[in-house]
């Protein structure tokens, strides 16, 4: 019988559905993201955190994560019961709910249920691949270096974040301040801001952090429009993945499927798809997407 336990705390969240999100580690690099934000500041989001495990017969077959604003995010499921037990929790939990986000068949099973449910059109906001490294390509000949980011890089940083923003992520989504987001990165233990600088002038940015498991998550790597295609970005993360492979065990970030460009960068230096996860928007909904970090890069 499917049951759901809603958790307050990210470490007995993980203590209960840690070794089921672990055995697919790539595919929840987003929820293990999460956790560790939460472990780091359990304030960050504002809002208590919705950290929902399901079980069946005492194995888990499920997981989501919520932490207002954002959206909702399902862990992989291989039937459509624990999606369903999450559904009508989360009904319950946030009646207007803005989205959903998730593995193709789990997100689209839980759309499907919040519009004969709740009477809610739901529609495909964004269609992200997910990508492994556990090895990195440098590329050779790229002109110019990788270097830690420094303050006196704060303005133009912060505008790039910015840029990348409104590029990268859902035009109904309310973007993270910039600044903010700079900050969260360079307060992460494991994280940080690395550039990419050609000429004595930043040319590239990535940024990495909230680690999992056994890695790392990269994002977000941004490349101005009028220098992609001079191969900075594929510089930055090659150097910058071989640089943290020297301290995990594994790299993941985010692609948008519809962009061929960044998915071909990432193959090129080292990185190898994994899974698919779709967003949904559902009609009349506020919230913002859980921020995957995605790349606009080349």
């Amino acid at each position: 019988m499917v049951e759901l336990d809603r958790v307050s705390e990210v470490d007995a969240f993980l203590a209960a559905a840690g070794a089921f999100l672990e055995a697919r580690e790539a595919e929840h690099n987003l929820l293990f993201g999460i956790c560790a934000h939460l472990r780091r500041d359990p304030t960050a989001y504002g809002s208590p955190p919705y950290l929902a495990v399901v079980s069946d017969g005492g194995h888990v077959v499920g997981a989501a994560i919520r932490t207002p604003p954002y959206d909702l995010v399902l862990s992989e499921m291989s039937t459509a019961d624990p999606v369903e037990a999450v559904a009508i929790d989360a009904a319950v939990a946030f009646p207007d709910l803005g989205g959903v986000m998730g593995p193709p068949d789990v997100s689209r099973a839980f759309a499907d249920i919040w519009e004969r449910e709740r009477h809610r059109a739901a529609r495909v906001a964004m269609q992200q691949r997910i990508y492994r490294a556990s090895s990195a390509r440098v590329p050779a000949a790229v002109p110019g270096r990788m270097r830690p980011f420094g303050h006196t890089d704060r303005e133009l940083v912060v505008r790039w974040l910015g840029a990348f923003a409104d590029e990268a992520l859902s035009e109904r989504d309310v973007h993270e301040d910039p600044s903010r987001l700079l900050d969260r990165r360079l307060d992460d233990p494991e994280g940080g801001i690395l550039v990419w600088e050609d000429d004595d002038r930043i040319v590239s940015l990535a940024g990495f952090g909230t680690p999992t498991p056994n890695g790392v998550r990269v994002g977000p790597v941004y490349t101005p429009p009028e220098l992609r295609r001079r191969g900075y970005a594929s510089g930055l993360v090659g150097t910058m993945t071989a640089r943290l492979l020297e301290r995990h065990r594994l790299c993941f970030l985010f692609t948008d499927r519809a962009n061929p460009t960044s998915n071909a960068i990432y193959q090129r230096v080292g990185y190898e798809p994994v899974g698919d996860v779709d967003q949904y928007r559902f009609e009349g909904g506020g919230q913002r997407a859980a921020s995957t970090t995605r790349s606009t890069a080349e």
